[in-house]
């Protein structure tokens, strides 16, 4: 395809542009008026050559549109190659059981191929791509540009352990019923086999000494996973009968966990040295931004939007508590909302609300659901009950795979007091279960399923994700959910103080010299967390600084939401504002803006 491509490139050099008719009849009159006997055959002559050249163009501009959708299918199939993970949470299960190479003559190799694919994406002549090709070319770009910021630009592998987290996560062949439990079992036999060499990479590439926090974080991931082999794994495959199997299994299990407990071990050894150097500084910060989220508002009007969205949500929660406990404070408040406990626990509590919200969601008109899927909701097994909530959606090429909706029940060996203190309050989980089914990420889901791009299909933002389940639990209460009760809208404020608390901690931490201790404090004093949870939050803003982007997200949907439906009636323009939003796949939300708005897009927020 390399030769398809630069014929593409030359095309694009010698194709007519739209003036040149205008050039052609110019010449034609002047002629006319030096050479009248021959002015008839002159025109037709050159009525002919412009036919010639637009059939030309023509030709060529449907040449130019079939490369480029071999251009974009041939990059999707070398990302997987490099990045089989992603492949197998997609559902190409001929990767299953490959990881990553993270030698660093691999990942520069990487940024090498990435950097050349971006040029000759940037090759492609505009003209001759259809308005939906150009689209998909700006969204394949900012997807490279993404990964180029992470890889290169921040320099992740060689800093943060985070970074290999999701890659190293063997939970689809434990738990996506896309194969026999035997297949699967090989599948993870291969995974296995792996790790020892990704754990020497990994080891090899991070950069000491680290951040305090980066070392909890590693120790927790590498230790959790060595206990996750040892114990879930273990209690998962032990049901295949198949004895020479199972010799196979236990021989590349045992060499895992070693693996990965030398490498916690190794994280434990960087205690002693660890710094408080976690943050990116504001330039950096600033690239995150631009090259992963196509944001380029400056840092201090972020901050002010930022602030201005918890204060109006700290006023919100303010009348609402005066609704509900009349002369109580608002912890107080709170306290009262959250005694609130699902009857027959938190299982069957969200089974029934999400038949209750997508009731809501087609009684009010608010998006249209494609397909008759719905997500299973089911007790989340023992390995991930360290995750309240959340939901594992098949990738795009898995076929006929439920959607399961995972709710962690309280361990039965704690003690009573124990329980309840786990148990979320009914409102707190209704709108969890709104960010994560209806109409939050399952929803989204369904539809870029859908979406006709395999660019759409496949790349997913993180901004886009969860600015839309973070948006859809406001639009939600908006709408009417809990027909105006206080205590639903509790739950709901106190789920977005959260997330406006990680929004200014993130440029906080990383922008303007904020501690942990201070990002602590907010948590406690504006999202009203639990100490435990105020400390692990700001932690994970230090490895995590896109975490902005719930709120980040959310504010521009509303933006857009707002000016696009302005002349189209206003509410009334709302499901065909979420429909066209959510047709576009899972680009960053810059980049609908001006899909949607053309040339008075302007700034997202």
């Amino acid at each position: 395809m390399r030769t398809a491509h630069a014929t593409c490139r030359l095309v694009g050099a010698v194709k007519l542009r739209e003036t040149d008719p205008i050039v052609i009849g110019a010449k034609g009159t002047k002629m006319r008026k030096t050479f009248s006997f021959f002015s008839g055959g002159i025109v037709v002559f050159f009525l002919t050559l412009l036919l010639f050249f637009v059939g030309v163009q023509e030709t060529r501009a449907a040449e130019n549109n079939t490369d480029w959708d071999a251009f974009v299918h041939n990059f999707i199939e070398e990302y997987f190659v490099v990045n089989p993970d992603f492949a197998v949470r997609a559902g190409r299960h001929e990767f299953d059981g490959k990881l990553p190479d993270w030698s660093p003559e691999a990942l520069a190799k990487e940024v090498k191929r990435l950097r050349s694919e971006r040029q000759r994406a940037l090759a492609f002549d505009s003209d001759s791509l259809t308005a939906s090709q150009r689209f998909e070319r700006d969204y394949l770009i900012a997807w490279i540009d993404k990964d180029l910021f992470w890889l290169e630009t921040s320099e992740w592998p060689y800093k943060n352990p985070a970074f290999y987290t999701q890659e190293l996560d063997p939970n689809v062949y434990l738990s996506r019923p896309y194969a026999p439990l035997e297949e699967r079992m090989r599948a993870y036999i291969a995974y296995t086999r792996a790790i020892p060499t990704a754990a020497k990479q990994i080891r090899h590439n991070l950069r000491t000494p680290l951040p305090r926090t980066y070392v909890d974080i590693g120790e927790k991931v590498f230790g959790g996973l060595a206990a996750y082999y040892e114990k879930d794994a273990l209690a998962i495959f032990s049901a295949v009968d198949n004895a020479q199997l199972q010799r196979k299994f236990r021989a590349a299990n045992k060499r895992a966990i070693e693996a990965m407990r030398e490498l916690q071990q190794w994280m434990q050894a960087q205690r002693d040295n660890a710094t408080d150097d976690f943050a990116l500084g504001a330039p950096l910060f600033r690239a995150l931004l631009r090259e992963t989220e196509r944001v380029k508002v400056p840092i201090e009007r972020l901050e002010k939007i930022g602030r201005q969205d918890l204060e109006r949500n700290l006023a919100a929660l303010q009348k609402a508590c005066g609704d509900y406990a009349p002369g109580k404070t608002i912890p107080e408040c709170i306290e009262k909302a959250q005694a609130v406990k699902p009857e027959k626990g938190p299982v069957e509590e969200a089974r029934r609300q999400l038949q209750e919200l997508k009731a809501f969601v087609i009684a009010k008109d608010l998006v249209t659901i494609p397909g008759t899927e719905q997500a299973q909701v089911e007790p989340s097994p023992p390995y991930m009950q360290w995750n309240f909530a959340y939901i594992d959606i098949p990738g795009p090429f898995d076929k006929a795979l439920p959607s399961v909706y995972y709710v962690a029940p309280p361990d039965p060996s704690w003690s009573k007091e124990e329980q309840e203190a786990y148990i979320p309050d009914k409102a707190d989980l209704l709108f969890v279960s709104v960010h994560e089914v209806w109409p939050g990420h399952f929803l989204q889901f369904l539809h870029s399923n859908r979406v006709a791009s395999p660019v759409g299909k496949l790349f997913v933002g993180y901004g886009f994700a969860e600015g839309w389940a973070h948006y859809a639990e406001e639009l939600m209460w908006e709408a009417g959910l809990g027909n105006g009760d206080p205590e639903i809208h509790i739950g709901q404020l106190l789920n977005a103080l959260l997330r406006n608390v990680r929004y200014l901690s993130a440029i906080g931490l990383h922008a303007q010299r904020m501690t942990l201790a201070e990002s602590e404090q907010m948590f406690r004093e504006f999202a009203y967390q639990d100490a435990g949870t105020a400390r692990q939050q700001a932690a994970r803003g230090t490895f995590d600084p896109a975490y902005i982007t719930y709120t980040l997200g959310k504010l521009m949907i509303k933006k857009l939401r707002e000016e696009w439906t302005a002349s189209r009636g206003g509410r009334e323009g709302w499901r065909a504002f979420h429909d066209k939003f959510l047709s576009y796949g899972g680009p960053p939300i810059p980049l609908i803006r001006k899909e949607m708005l053309g040339s008075s897009a302007g700034s997202p927020l």
